[in-house]
């Protein structure tokens, strides 16, 4: 089959109207177009869904990369089989991600290892694929950094960066009780959100046991009063989840065993 060439006038034209991402496949697009006597109207309608399709999967790649997770988790990698029990219906519910359209939130609660941050790391990478710009941070890395931008007067950037996103993801909050300063931060950053945007929260301990570790239990209860009546609450209880990712479980449950005969047990 003859290759096909294209023009120097044509490539000039598509890098001028920021179309050069659809040359690579043009040829091959035409030889289809040819093949299956396409009319000019359909391959023209071939080309540029090829540049729509090309356009979505690099926005989705750039709003991964900026979410920040740690692991690439999604629902179709997660086990449901897995003897670890939480409402699973309402997992599946908030899957549909009206709760961000709403600015609801959702909180994983449970022992560690359970698959809270699996389960809403998978929430983020499907509001990613949906279009939503989603952050990933751990709680305690997330303190840090506010802390850290005070040094430079950066801390209303810093603030504003955690306040922008629709989906804001915190990741083991409560693992140590709060400073004045931290206990300030993160009422401002969950009033703040409040009914404008969503968060997940991930503990293992329940939103009572956090009241505790505040500084100040009014600046606790005026946000965690928003935050609780605003989420979905989900606990999450059972074996680690975690301990079934281990690559060598994953081995043995993908790869079955050979029997062994009872002449080769033998000449052991």
């Amino acid at each position: 089959m003859k290759t096909i060439e294209i023009p120097p006038s044509l490539k000039a034209v598509t890098k001028r109207l920021r179309l050069s991402g659809l040359l690579p496949t043009l040829p091959d697009r035409i030889a289809y177009a040819r093949k299956e006597k396409l009319s000019e109207l359909q391959l023209l309608e071939l080309v540029l869904q090829d540049e729509i399709d090309r356009r979505d999967n690099k926005q989705l790649s750039t709003r991964l990369e900026r979410a920040g997770f740690e692991d690439e988790q999604t629902f179709e990698g997660f086990d449901w089989d897995t003897k670890v029990t939480f409402e699973r219906d309402r997992v599946r519910d908030l899957l549909g991600l009206g709760f961000i359209d709403r600015a609801e939130d959702a909180i994983f609660m449970g022992p560690v290892g359970v698959g809270k941050t699996f389960l809403a790391c998978a929430l983020g990478h499907a509001a990613c694929r949906a279009g939503h710009d989603v952050m990933f941070v751990r709680a305690d890395v997330m303190l840090r950094q506010l802390h850290q931008s005070r040094a430079d007067l950066s801390t209303e950037r810093a603030m504003r960066r955690l306040l922008a996103p629709d989906l804001l993801i915190i990741d083991d909050f409560g693992l140590r009780r709060l400073d004045p300063e931290q206990s300030s931060d993160i009422y401002e950053l969950i009033i703040e959100r409040h009914r404008k945007s969503s968060t997940i929260v991930t503990s293992n301990r329940s939103v009572d046991e956090w009241v505790p570790l505040f500084d100040d239990p009014l600046l606790a209860q005026s946000a965690l009063d928003r935050l609780g009546h605003n989420a979905y609450q989900l606990v999450m209880e059972g074996p680690s989840y975690r301990d079934r990712q281990r690559p060598d479980r994953r081995v043995r449950a993908e790869v079955p065993v050979k029997p062994t005969s009872r002449r080769s047990r033998r000449k052991r």
